[in-house]
């Protein structure tokens, strides 16, 4: 399996973990998985990556953190908005059938089809018999997937109900988090027991030995990232692959100044 080994001294779990600290060890993990991309390619492989949990438990964060090093026709980010009319009248999980992983992709889920099993549960936009009915049909649908020979890995981010309070309350102050507060936040807030019964009843159903879920501890962002990529990377056979040299050729420029005689029209030096 692929591995990526600190050799440094690195702090203890729980002890505070300076920007510096995490900057050094997320810059390692980006290059294993710009090296677990190019094995992707070169065989293939087709993996999802599930990520769920509470409203602000990182998952945006976590997401950026995978995918800021890579690239996007490799790894995909898959969001879907509210579906339509036509998709409710659709069998519940086929409009994320089209979303899976082809050779050679990574297909992240930001929330997924496990959307039944939470908010929509929760909140009503489904009926019990139909959550129950989900619960009971995902396990053979991602046994399908697996042996269709997509590696499929499940993360439950959890946040403490003290560390999403100061989260929703950063994002009602701070104006470049504005935008993730939703009127959805604001009614699931006081649901959170309600939230606790339907993560608890999704895991017992839905944790199988084929497609297991992996609980990440989120109070700490910064350490939720570097612990869960670490998993992934640990979990997945890779290695470099294959690649021929590169070497820049010589180049002849007549014009070393770069400069013409059009008028360009350049930004203000502001900065």
């Amino acid at each position: 399996m692929g591995k990526a080994k600190d050799k440094k001294t690195r702090k203890a779990p729980g002890e505070e973990l300076s920007g510096k600290e995490y900057a050094r060890r997320m810059k390692k993990l980006h290059g294993e998985l710009v090296r677990l991309q190019e094995w992707v390619k070169h065989k293939g492989l087709r993996i999802c990556i599930v990520l769920e949990g509470r409203d602000t438990a990182g998952k945006g964060g976590t997401i950026k953190a995978l995918t800021e090093r890579v690239s996007p026709r490799v790894f995909r980010v898959i969001a879907l908005q509210a579906p339509t009319e036509r998709e409710k009248s659709q069998m519940y999980l086929q409009r994320y059938v089209p979303h899976l992983p082809a050779a050679g992709e990574v297909v992240i889920f930001d929330r997924s089809w496990y959307n039944r099993a939470g908010v929509e549960r929760v909140m009503g936009y489904c009926t019990e018999e139909q959550a129950k009915g989900f619960l009971n049909l995902v396990p053979q649908f991602e046994k399908l997937m697996i042996g269709s020979g997509i590696l499929l890995f499940k993360y439950w981010l959890e946040v403490s109900s003290d560390e999403q309070t100061k989260r929703l309350e950063g994002r009602i102050t701070d104006p470049r988090k504005t935008w993730k507060l939703s009127p959805l936040d604001i009614k699931s807030y006081d649901r959170w027991d309600d939230y606790t019964d339907a993560r608890d009843d999704m895991f017992a159903a839905t944790d199988s030995s084929w497609a297991p879920w992996y609980v990440v501890p989120s109070d700490d962002k910064e350490r939720a990232r570097l612990n869960l990529i670490t998993h992934l990377l640990s979990r997945i056979p890779y290695k470099t692959a294959p690649s021929e040299k590169v070497k820049l050729p010589r180049r002849k420029i007549k014009n070393e100044s770069g400069k013409r005689a059009y008028p360009f029209k350049f930004v203000p030096n502001v900065a």
